[in-house]
C-alpha cells in the first residue's frame, strides 16, 4: 500500500471515533516512529511503498486505537519537557500541565538559593510515576539531589529506566505516603551520599486528586486505560494526599523551603486554605495555559 492510500484508509477507520485533527496527529507519530518518514513526506512521497510487515503492525495499532487505547501505551513511550520517558499501563501519561509545573520550579530555583544562601539544593518528588518531574529537573539543574517516592513497585521500574534512559542519578523510594509517620528512613537509605540529612528544600507532588464523580468528566481512553490509583480519590476526602504530604512538608522541609503541588482546578480555593490553616505562607496559586488554576507553591518560615 502506498503512504497517500494508507493515510486516506487510516482516516476512514478512525474517523467515527477521534476528530480530524488528532487522527492526523496519530498519523504522523506513527510514519515516524515505524517508516522514518516525517509529514513533509506525504507530499514529497505519496508513492512510497508500506511493506506489508510494517503494513500488518499499523492495521493492529489502528485496531487497539479503535479501542481507545492510548498512542502512548501502544508505542511504549512519550516525551516530557523535550524528554524521551518510556510509559505503560503501571504509570499515567505525563500531561502539558505538568511540563509547567516544572517549568515554574526551575524559575523559582535561582530566587530560592539565594534566599536560603545555599548553592546544592534538596528535592523530593512524592507519587512519582514515571519521573518525568525529578529526571526533568535533574537534567535541567546542577548542585541538585533529587528523591522520588511511590506506592507502586511496578511504576518505579519504568521511573528508574527512564533515570538511566536519561542518565540522570535519582534515589527512588517504595512508600505508601498515606501510611509515612515520617520522612527519615529516606536519607539512611539514599544512594546519594550528599543528601544526609532528612530535609528537602523543595517538595514537590502530583497526587492523584482526581474526585469520583468527575468521572463523567473523564475520556475514555484514560479512563479505561490509565492507573486508577494514580488518579482517583474519594469525594469525601479529596484532599487527602495534599493533607499528609503537607504535614510531613512542615517536618522535612528546609526553612524558607518549597513546597509545589499540581492540583485540582475546581479545589483551587479549598487547597488554598488548607495551607493557611496547616501554616504555610506565600501561598500562591497558578494557571495552566488553558487559564485552569493548576498549580500552586507555598513556602515554609
Amino acid at each position: 500500500m502506498t503512504l497517500k492510500k494508507f493515510k486516506l484508509y487510516f482516516s476512514d477507520k478512525l474517523s467515527e471515533i477521534y476528530p480530524q485533527t488528532e487522527i492526523d496527529s496519530f498519523f504522523f507519530i506513527l510514519i515516524e516512529e515505524l517508516l522514518g518518514l516525517q509529514r513533509i513526506d506525504t507530499v514529497l512521497k505519496p508513492d512510497f511503498i508500506i511493506e506489508n510487515e510494517i503494513l500488518n503492525n499499523l492495521k493492529n495499532i489502528i485496531s487497539r486505537l479503535k479501542k481507545e487505547e492510548p498512542i502512548q501505551y501502544i508505542l511504549g513511550k512519550t516525551a516530557f519537557y523535550g524528554l524521551p520517558f518510556l510509559v505503560d499501563k503501571n504509570t499515567l501519561i505525563p500531561r502539558p500541565e505538568t511540563e509547567e509545573l516544572v517549568e515554574w520550579i526551575l524559575k523559582e530555583i535561582q530566587e530560592l538559593r539565594i534566599k536560603i544562601q545555599k548553592e546544592s539544593l534538596s528535592i523530593l518528588d512524592i507519587g512519582t510515576g514515571t519521573g518525568c518531574i525529578p529526571i526533568s529537573l535533574a537534567k535541567n539543574l546542577k548542585n541538585i539531589t533529587i528523591s522520588a517516592i511511590d506506592v507502586s513497585s511496578n511504576a518505579l521500574k519504568i521511573a528508574k529506566q527512564n533515570a538511566s534512559l536519561n542518565n540522570v542519578t535519582i534515589d527512588f523510594f517504595e512508600l505508601d505516603i498515606l501510611q509515612a509517620e515520617n520522612l527519615n528512613k529516606l536519607s539512611v537509605l539514599a544512594q546519594s551520599k550528599t543528601h544526609s540529612n532528612n530535609k528537602y528544600d523543595i517538595i514537590v507532588s502530583n497526587p492523584p486528586y482526581v474526585r469520583e464523580l468527575e468521572k463523567v468528566e473523564i475520556k475514555n481512553n484514560v479512563l479505561n486505560n490509565e492507573p486508577h490509583l494514580a488518579l482517583f480519590v474519594d469525594n469525601e476526602n479529596p484532599l487527602i494526599f495534599y493533607k499528609k504530604i503537607a504535614d510531613l512538608a512542615k517536618s522535612h522541609l528546609t526553612k524558607n523551603g518549597l513546597l509545589f503541588f499540581e492540583i485540582n482546578q475546581y479545589l483551587s480555593n479549598e487547597t488554598v486554605t488548607m495551607l493557611k490553616e496547616k501554616e504555610f505562607t506565600n501561598i500562591e496559586l497558578k494557571k495552566d495555559l488553558f487559564g485552569n488554576y493548576r498549580m500552586i507553591q507555598a513556602r515554609l518560615i
